[in-house]
């Protein structure tokens, strides 16, 4: 096992534990989000009821953005507020900074997660709302992640990192 190193250490001191603020599920391209209260998460595959439930080999299995994030993509946009279905992600988290779990196995509920990489915007942020949408959700779109053990989550449970 190598040495840990002091930039190491800081980067493996994660105590904060998050929480689970809002589920959604896309049952197919271009289609409504459906907001859930609770959600199953399959190995390999994602959340049912999702589109991308079923591709084992997608590293964007689930999608999680950091409620945080939602108020300065809003203020970017000289917005109040933005709903969540909106950014078209699973999951919105709270309490943790989601760039921390690069590298790292994640629990949510029973689930157990993989930090795949970064959920970046797409261009149809610009049509959902409007020009400059992509630029203000850039840095702020949050993370995607593999199904590594199933389980069920739901509206208020816990994330926490596995050091």
């Amino acid at each position: 096992m190598p040495e840990s190193t002091p930039l190491q250490t800081l980067l493996d001191t994660l105590p904060q534990s998050g929480r689970v603020e809002w589920i959604g599920v896309r049952p197919g391209r271009d289609q409504a989000m459906q907001i859930l209260d609770r959600a199953v998460a399959r190995p390999g595959k994602g959340l049912e009821g999702d589109r991308f439930n079923g591709r084992e080999t997608s590293k964007r299995q689930v999608t999680v953005i950091q409620q945080e994030h939602l108020h300065v993509i809003a203020s970017c946009l000289q917005r109040e507020s933005i709903g969540p279905e909106v950014f078209r992600r699973n999951l919105v988290v709270s309490g943790l900074n989601l760039l921390a779990l690069k590298g790292k196995r994640f629990r949510i509920g029973d689930a157990v997660f993989e930090y795949t990489g970064l959920c970046h915007p797409c261009s149809k942020m610009e049509k959902a709302l409007g020009p400059g949408a992509y630029n203000a959700m850039r840095g702020h779109g949050g993370i995607t992640a593999r199904v590594i053990e199933g389980g069920e989550l739901a509206l208020g449970s816990s994330v926490k990192v596995f050091l």
